[in-house]
């Protein structure tokens, strides 16, 4: 296999297209007319019979001709095996997708730098921007703006302040209970809980709200005008930018965080404010992201400007100089900007780089030779076994979607390429790149025995 990140951009982009009917079971394509940094899938609302309607995040970043918006659109999601193979191949990367429509505009005050949900509320976000505070949105309650020169900002739900500085990137929902964790240029990590400021999921679906009314059930006896919320805990250890952080995913006291130090810090604030485990070295340069397994609360993920993802153990974590990895993937040509466990298998993740491709790994395939027949191809790196290279540019964010965990959104910051302001791609590769060996191989063999029936008539 040849190293697809390395070679020339439209080169290796109309080599993928040309094996799209091949690699994917459904791909629709999203000409955005602005940038976006942040994409994020919302619930599900509606399940039919051959495919799905969920609610998707996005931000605009526009050039101040028009403010920039957070934006709620509906994706139909085509279920796995319905899209017809002449579709998969009708693929035009200057169209806007029909499976994609624009439900709901906020207007935000600043550029949207990243979006996370509330897993304990499919209605409530929280957004970063170039300033030191997070906001919080219910965007069910939210009245749909236009974005118009001169349109005043919607106002948050909630703000949460607490920085000393702009907090641009790092932002994390917890998973167990309504918390909120940030970082920022000031080198700190600040947690919010945002417990006693929301409602439950049951009252926000019985409660009457008013055609465009503000007010929505997220802040107790309050208006939405924007009420703040001060810091649970300051968390001071890193000596530059934290640019990620992120939840254990069993518990809302323990957390990790990631920055241009180097460092991936993991912090218990039962324990205290300072660094539970500092590793000083955990890349060779600045790291950008970080996610841990939920499906294995030891395997932490981070990847770096040094063009590498690492993995590591925590329970071989220890405080100094250098970090002891079980693993580095070499698969990028670009500094990695994004990674991600999959939702559905303990072992699989993915990760996007300024290098245009998003790969997706299994690191229960390493070593395994006859799983991974390129495995020891140095082209072909181990534990490497799908490369998405539909995007131009560099890949600025994408998400798995847990109610269907195959399929992936995926945005790339590429407006000169395609004539717009980036491009939103949401996938499903083929279930026979994944699938178990065995299961392929009858399936393959039942084709076979019915080709030849076919022939023999």
């Amino acid at each position: 296999m040849e190293n697809a990140a390395e070679r020339p951009v439209e080169e290796r982009y109309a080599q993928w297209k040309s094996l799209i009917p091949v690699l994917y079971d459904w791909l629709a394509n999203h000409n955005l007319v602005w940038p976006s940094l942040s994409c994020r899938w919302g619930p599900q609302v509606e399940q039919a019979t051959y495919k799905n309607r969920q609610r998707l995040y996005l931000s605009e970043q526009t050039d101040g001709s028009v403010p920039n918006t957070l934006v709620i659109a509906n994706v139909e999601v085509v279920k796995a095996r319905v899209a017809a193979a002449e579709h998969i191949a009708q693929f035009n990367e200057e169209s806007r997708s029909p499976f994609v429509k624009k439900n709901k505009t906020i207007i935000h005050p600043g550029e949207v730098n990243r979006i996370r949900e509330l897993p304990q509320n499919s209605n409530i976000v929280a957004t970063h921007t170039d300033s030191p505070d997070v906001l919080i949105w219910d965007v069910e309650s939210q009245p749909n703006r236009q974005p118009v020169l001169g349109a005043a900002p919607s106002r948050p739900d909630l703000v949460l302040t607490g920085h000393k500085d702009n907090a641009e990137f790092a932002l994390a929902m917890c998973p167990t209970e309504p918390s909120v964790l940030s970082g920022g240029k000031d080198r700190s990590v600040v947690l919010w809980s945002i417990q006693d400021h929301i409602t439950s999921l049951a009252a926000d679906q019985g409660a009457q709200k008013s055609p465009g009314s503000t007010k929505g059930s997220l802040v107790n006896g309050k208006t939405a005008d924007g009420p703040t919320v001060q810091a649970r805990g300051i968390f001071l250890g890193h000596e530059d930018t934290v640019e990620d952080v992120q939840f254990n995913p069993s518990s809302a006291q323990e957390f990790c965080s990631v920055g241009d130090d180097s460092c991936l810090i993991l912090w218990d604030a039962r324990t205290g404010n300072s660094p539970a485990i500092k590793v000083e070295k955990a890349h060779d340069a600045d790291l950008h992201c970080v996610d841990w397994n939920p499906n294995d609360v030891n395997l932490i993920l981070t990847g770096s400007a040094d063009n590498t993802v690492r993995m590591f153990d925590r329970r071989n974590l220890n405080s100094g100089r250098v970090g002891t990895p079980i693993h580095i993937f070499e698969g990028h040509s670009a500094a990695v900007l994004c990674v991600q466990w999959s939702p559905e298998k303990g072992t699989v993740f993915g990760s996007a780089a300024e290098d245009g491709i998003l790969n997706i790994w299994d690191h229960g395939k390493i070593g395994k030779v006859e799983d991974n027949p390129g495995a020891e191809d140095a082209n072909y790196p181990s534990g490497l076994f799908f490369r998405h290279a539909g995007h131009r540019d560099k890949v600025v964010d994408f998400h798995w979607n847990s109610a269907d965990p195959w399929t992936i959104v995926s945005v790339s910051e590429d407006g000169e390429k395609t004539g717009g302001g980036g491009t939103l791609q949401i996938w499903r590769m083929i279930d026979l790149i994944y699938r178990p060996e065995d299961e392929v191989i009858a399936e393959l063999e039942t084709f076979k025995s019915h080709l030849l029936t076919c022939s023999d008539s």
